[in-house]
């Protein structure tokens, strides 16, 4: 086996995860839950609810530099869901998601596959997802071993165990070492119309396989709620549809605590989406105290919006912190206009560890109010379940109950409007093909549901049926058939060399991407003030201008309906970049602190600063200058500092009047570039007074690009992220040029 392994600066080499598949073997089966952390302290903090850290090499949120770059990870497990159709570019998320802290990798399967009727070999491009095939849940197990060694930590792969084939897809499942799967035959029943007989005897073999390869089961409840005319009128259903697959699969022989429930909050604003939800919440974890609760977001309603995606996403995660969650999924803005970019995966992983770690202790704190609306609702709730259960069996059972559209009915049970969801027991996919099996059926292998017959040959082989045949692929992994590729143009070795100077270390070639490598594609933010349709037509316009091939309009928002409408265009940017004529600025410069020091001791230094104009922002400069953020003052600079909304003549004056060496002016605000008009109005103040050749000026700022503040005037600028140390490295080597050209008066 390859002695490959993942390096930080390194990307990732797919054709080495690829080299040698046919001998890779699943190094462990099972699902991990993740741990307690040993101390709940990290950095200047204490948590109450945080898991074992990662091995360091992980991304925090953006405003950890503020704490010690500390990145605590929460108890649930976070879930990301990939959906881009070449699994070979979805392997590159996979390792971006672990380092910003998923652990589930779902992979979304391709559009249809619901309805194959067996496995499919090879790596064929999908559409609404990946094929799922041996060959890429080999690879991308593979790859999530390597990443699992880069952040110190397991991470939890994860598909759909469902359709007509779920049995065989099961069985491979087991053998690659999945971890986790959908199965609920509900779901094939209710929403892929696959015969129902045939579901659920099919769930059976493929629960069994599910139980011995220690895998965690997702149901499928939460599509009742996407699917439903008012999402929020099933909430009883919900509960039905988890009771069955729940009690049924604890039946078949999972462990209870393998089984999740797929949660999702039924409304969204602008309903009172916490007052409506959070009884349902409580009520599905009474009712379903010894399951895990996978908690997803609410797709029904979402929008192309990011914005709004996000505060759906976090009043969500609000239910699941007041209630329970084993699994936070995270959904994007993807669902709402198919466009599976990779930023976007990372974001909703950023969302949801901020969220939860923002809600840290949150219960000990407060407690949920039974007595009043929250325990009356849930109760409510769990009594309209309870009738519906009862219906069903009063109705003949549960395929008598589907066949009469008792489900996905948009009525607020016992309510019913009659519009839901009806499937024929002897209709759908795969109908007619359940068959009784002999008196004398044999079935020597390791995971089967029924009865094996085996004991007649061999008693022995009562325990272990396989040995009947000297083990099976379960236990013998080099019986397995592994078939790579069968398609001679729709395969992965294909794409691959389509971007082949895209790829390896040494490539020296770059296109934007958001969903495969080099796909070429950019999103332009437009505001336009004009209507809906005249906004679109315009922006498409612009991407055309810009050179963008293929402009298609993703999302649009009113802001008011005759002063404007905001658009965002996708489109793709078809020229290479080549990295060697790229100018790339060197790193900033920065002297250590006892070379700044002993520079200030050998000639003292005095500066004046103040934020200049009207602007009235004072924290960036304070950070700057004051010792105890580690400004310049730490290095034995005098600071006069003038405050806030300091003109700038004001500022000039005073650094004449202390005789200082040098001006800092801090400038936030850039209205009609107010910001670069008073850098120009420093300098040009200075040269009337006739001091500006006895001065070092710095203009600093969130909104300040440093070529343009030196082009305004300024001997230097600093834009966002600048540090003490970057202003103080700046004043003592401009010093010492000036001083070794003469031109420092001192």
């Amino acid at each position: 086996m390859s002695d490959y392994k993942l390096e930080m600066d390194q990307r990732i080499d797919v054709e080495e995860i690829l080299r040698d598949l046919e001998h890779y073997r699943p190094r462990r089966r099972g699902w991990i839950w993740r741990e307690k952390a040993d101390t709940q302290a990290a950095g200047p903090f204490r948590y109450r609810e945080i898991s074992k850290p990662m091995a360091g090499h992980s991304v925090g949120l953006m405003t950890a530099h503020y704490f010690d770059n500390i990145d605590p990870q929460p108890m649930p497990t976070i879930t990301t869901e990939i959906a881009s159709g070449r699994f070979e570019d979805d392997i590159r998320r996979m390792r971006m998601a672990a380092h910003h802290g998923a652990d589930h990798i779902m992979v979304i399967r391709t559009a249809g596959q619901s309805h194959f009727d067996g496995l499919i070999e090879g790596t064929p491009q999908g559409i609404g997802g990946v094929p799922i095939s041996r060959k890429q849940v080999r690879a991308q197990r593979k790859a999530l071993d390597l990443i699992e060694d880069e952040v110190g930590r397991p991470i939890n792969y994860h598909s759909y165990v469902s359709g007509v084939a779920g049995p065989e897809v099961a069985v491979m499942f087991a053998e690659e070492g999945v971890n986790g799967v959908h199965q609920d035959p509900q779901y094939n029943v209710i929403y892929r119309n696959i015969n129902m007989i045939r579901s659920f005897v099919d769930a059976c073999e493929s629960k069994k396989l599910i139980a011995w390869a220690g895998m965690a089961q997702i149901d499928g409840a939460h599509n009742a709620n996407a699917t439903a005319r008012e999402a929020w009128k099933v909430m009883p259903e919900l509960m039905v549809q988890h009771a069955i697959n729940a009690a049924f699969s604890a039946g078949v022989g999972l462990d209870k605590k393998s089984i999740c429930l797929s949660t999702v909050p039924p409304t969204a604003t602008p309903a009172p989406c916490v007052y409506m939800d959070l009884p349902y919440a409580v009520a599905l974890r009474d009712l379903f105290s010894e399951y895990r609760m996978r908690a997803q977001m609410n797709t029904k309603y979402v929008e192309s919006s990011t914005r709004d995606a996000t505060v759906t996403h976090v009043l969500n995660m609000l239910i699941s912190k007041l209630t329970s969650a084993d699994i936070q999924s995270t959904i994007t803005p993807d669902e709402g206009r198919n466009v599976p970019w990779h930023i976007y995966n990372i974001e909703a992983c950023d969302t949801a560890k901020q969220t939860l770690l923002g809600l840290d202790g949150l219960m000990d704190m407060v407690e949920l109010k039974r007595d009043g609306p929250l325990g009356e609702k849930a109760r409510e709730l769990k009594e309209r379940a309870v009738l519906f259960f009862e219906e069903i069996l009063s109705s003949g059972g549960y395929f008598n109950a589907v066949e009469q559209g008792f489900f996905v009915d948009s009525g607020f049970y016992p309510e019913r409007n009659n519009d839901g969801i009806c499937r024929e027991i002897a209709g759908g996919v795969g109908a007619g093909t359940v068959f009784q099996r002999e008196a004398d059926y044999m079935a020597p292998v390791t995971a089967h549901y029924g009865y094996n017959n085996v004991a007649q040959y061999d008693p022995a082989a009562a325990d272990d049926p396989a040995s009947l045949i000297g083990g099976c692929t379960l236990e013998r992994p080099e019986m397995i058939v592994y078939i790579d590729e069968l398609d001679e143009e729709d395969n992965v070795n294909v794409r691959m060399a389509e971007t082949a100077r895209y790829r390896g270390a040494d490539c020296r070639t770059v296109k934007p991407e958001m969903e495969w490598l080099a796909d070429g594609t950019v999103m332009l933010n437009l505001f336009f003030p004009a209507s809906r349709r005249v906004a679109e037509a315009a922006a498409l316009e612009v991407a055309r201008r810009m050179g963008l091939d293929d402009p298609e309009v993703i999302s649009r928002e009113i802001m008011q309906q005759a002063e404007g409408t905001r658009v965002e265009v996708k489109g793709k940017f078809c020229l290479d970049i080549d990295l060697d004529t790229l100018e790339i600025p060197e790193e900033p410069d920065v002297m250590t602190d006892e070379e700044i020091r002993a520079d200030i001791e050998r000639k003292p230094m005095t500066v004046v600063c103040g934020t200049v104009g009207d602007d009235e922002h004072s924290v960036g400069l304070r950070e700057i200058i004051d010792i105890k953020h580690g400004g310049i003052e730490k290095y034995g600079i005098k600071v006069h500092y003038l405050g806030t909304s300091v003109p700038v003549e004001k500022l000039v004056n005073a650094a004449v009047e202390v005789d200082a060496d040098a001006i800092l002016a801090s400038t936030i605000i850039s209205h009609d570039d107010i910001h670069y008009r008073n850098i120009a109005n420093i300098d040009r103040l200075a040269r009337e007074m006739g001091v500006r050749d006895r001065l070092i000026f710095i203009a600093g700022g969130t909104q300040v690009t440093p070529e343009l503040a030196v082009a305004n005037g300024a001997d230097a600028g600093f834009g966002r992220g600048t540090k003490g140390i970057h202003d103080a490295t700046f004043l003592v080597k401009r010093r010492r040029e000036l001083e070794a050209a003469g031109k420092w008066p001192r």
